[in-house]
């Protein structure tokens, strides 16, 4: 059986976005605005929850980014393709995150040297999605932060009440279509994060790598340029 690779991908940003904010405490991994906000509270707090992680974030980030161009460059000259490399690299990140979560969570309210490490693996890893999504899903709807999809969808939709003929609004349907079930697989992610927290803690961290098995088998399901 084939999933849409755009949804698995949603679903994992969702899923790893709001197991990281709960399980430390703030941290978004998917995307790095949200830390802007949160790095901002934990300083001013008494308990300053995770501010390093937060701080170290936004450098992570940019700094996986750039490594995730230059190999991909160097695949390129080699006349190759990183696709491959970089999925066995996501998977590797989030095996090496379930392992160390399941033996350390749930992890304190204030940066340790494990919680720091699972934080940054994290992050190295959904920046390594930003980034191939950009190199390798550039027909596809983005994955990992909604606002972008959102404001499109809404603006899709008021245009949809406003044209009148079937043809325009046939178009704009079409338009509809791949956004929404994108945004559906990143709310059903973050809703299957927020029930193991819950209720399997220890196995919280388990979920992406085998979900990267299912992108991975999966992987050439997606809109080719």
């Amino acid at each position: 059986m084939q999933f849409k690779l755009s949804k698995l991908l949603s679903f994992n940003a969702g899923y790893v976005d709001t197991a990281s904010f709960l399980a430390l405490h703030g941290l978004f991994s998917a995307h790095v605005t949200g830390n802007f906000v949160t790095l901002g509270a934990a300083l001013v707090s008494e308990s300053q929850t995770g501010a390093w992680a937060k701080l170290a974030a936004l450098p992570m980030f940019c700094i996986t980014v750039l490594l995730v161009k230059v190999i991909d460059q160097r695949f390129v000259t080699q006349q190759n393709s990183s696709y491959r490399f970089f999925l066995k690299t996501m998977f590797l990140l989030f095996s090496i995150v379930a392992v160390c979560s399941y033996f350390y969570l749930p992890f304190p309210k204030y940066d340790t040297a494990m919680s720091f490490t699972v934080g940054m693996l994290l992050v190295a890893a959904m920046a390594i999605q930003n980034a191939m999504h950009r190199i390798h899903w550039a027909k596809e709807s983005p994955t990992t932060v909604m606002t972008g999809s959102t404001t499109q969808l809404m603006l899709n939709v008021a245009e949809l009440f406003s044209k009148s003929s079937d043809e325009e609004k046939y178009q704009i349907r079409q338009r509809i279509y791949p956004i929404l079930p994108t945004m559906l697989s990143f709310a059903f992610g973050c809703a299957v994060a927020a029930v193991l927290y819950k209720f399997a803690l220890l196995w919280l961290f388990v979920f992406p790598p085998l979900l990267l098995i299912v992108i991975y088998f999966n992987r050439e399901n997606y809109k080719k340029a």
